[in-house]
């Protein structure tokens, strides 16, 4: 594992709702964060068929192209009765044609492809999101820091949040990640025994191993 210095740091990400967690999980640490759409970078191509290796292609891109660590994550919903469906294509389930992304349509599409499947009760439509950070240098050294909710889906219900949020409800709470705050959904801050966000967590190792003991002075 590679000493992290801080200083400079690339978020390798172009999305705003991710951009702004990562700004609420790194800010007590100090760094100096940009992100890759601030830089101008291009989005390169997601070919990867796992949450690793997608996140690596989007941190190394970065890397690269700074010259300066950079730190990504790459996410999704995996439904247990749909076979770990949409898993890595999750932002592709929510694409138009024109290439923008409709997330309301790509709920009914989850739910839609429940009932076809015949999972109409609450105990056939677990689910959990993922997480996988990758910090990594421009000679290519990465490491990988995953994070794991479980929960139900449901009929979307909330306005907060980004993507699937509304349609996710974590195992032992009352409120869909699209009802909750943005603390509650991933307000981990160093000392804090639980996180509850699948990045929160990712985040959490991260932090824990190279931080630790932790300090954010």
């Amino acid at each position: 594992m590679r000493e992290l210095n801080k200083g400079k740091l690339v978020v390798a990400s172009h999305n705003a709702g991710k951009l702004k967690e990562f700004a609420d999980l790194i800010g007590p640490f100090g760094f100096d964060t940009q992100s890759a759409g601030q830089l101008g970078l291009p989005e390169p191509d997601e070919t990867g068929t796992t949450f690793e290796q997608n996140a690596y292609i989007k941190a190394f891109a970065a890397a690269e192209a700074t010259g300066l660590p950079a730190l990504s994550d790459d996410s999704g919903m995996m439904v247990d009765a749909l076979g770990g469906e949409p898993g890595v294509y999750t932002a592709n389930w929510a694409e138009l044609p024109d290439g923008s992304r409709d997330f309301n349509m790509a709920m009914g599409k989850v739910i839609d492809k429940l009932a076809a499947a015949g999972a109409l009760q609450p105990e056939q439509r677990k689910g959990r999101f993922v997480s996988v950070i990758c910090l990594c240098w421009p000679d290519g050294h990465a490491e990988y820091y995953r994070g794991e909710v479980e929960g139900q889906i449901v009929t979307p219900r909330g306005n907060d949040g980004f993507g699937f949020d509304p349609l996710f409800l974590p195992d032992g709470y009352d409120k869909t990640f699209g009802e909750m705050t943005a603390t509650e959904k991933h307000g981990w801050k160093p000392g804090d025994a639980q996180a509850l966000s699948h990045r929160a967590r990712a985040f959490k190792l991260f932090a824990e191993a190279k931080f630790a003991p932790v300090d954010v002075k």
